[in-house]
């Protein structure tokens, strides 16, 4: 399905970074690990910053994008195509994590997110924004399966070992390409990995 989606000229999420990311990246430090990169708008942006990027993706096609807009903006990200499902990032690897509308069943989250936990050095980041379940009566974008959409408490729940530093609900307009488009519920989570 996402390398249809991707098999466009068009970058279909845009190829500018999401606003949340834009505004709390100079908390991050590298390497960062960024789950579901897609079409690579947050690792290009945060290598323009000098910081090592790992972008992980079920589609080629989409990090193929990825690519091809990181040499169109003279920077490099380094990139993997990876089941999240069975995917496990090297421990106390990555100073940080970024987690842009990576939309995963719970069955997936429940085996992956103890690793990324795991993968982030001690007092490493993960940023994290994630259409809400608010969002499933919404045609702006995002998964219509309450299970892949997020919530406080899944976050809390799911991420034991980060420390919030940022939890919240809240709507807000989105712009981002042809999906995602139009006032949104999200939830956004930034974290600290407890030392």
């Amino acid at each position: 399905m996402w390398n249809e989606r991707y098999a466009v000229d068009e970058y279909v999420y845009g190829s500018e970074p999401n606003l949340f990311l834009v505004e709390h990246a100079g908390m991050l430090s590298g390497p960062v690990l960024s789950l579901a990169e897609g079409e690579g708008r947050n690792g290009v942006f945060l290598a323009s910053l000098g910081l090592k990027v790992h972008g992980v993706d079920g589609s080629d096609v989409g990090l193929a994008k990825a690519q091809a807009l990181a040499r169109s903006k003279g920077v490099e990200i380094q990139t993997e195509v990876a089941d999240l499902g069975v995917f496990e990032p090297e421990a106390n690897h990555y100073g940080s994590v970024i987690s842009i509308s990576a939309h995963l069943p719970s069955v997936i989250r429940q085996k992956l997110y103890p690793f990324v936990e795991r993968c982030l050095k001690p007092g490493g980041i993960i940023v994290l924004e994630a259409y809400s379940e608010a969002q499933l009566i919404r045609n702006t974008g995002g998964p219509k399966d309450l299970d892949m959409l997020m919530t406080k408490a899944k976050i809390e729940r799911e991420f034991p070992n980060c420390d919030p530093i940022l939890l919240r609900e809240l709507e807000r307009e989105i712009c981002e390409g042809t999906y995602h488009t139009g006032i949104a519920s999200v939830v956004q989570f930034i974290g600290r990995k407890k030392a």
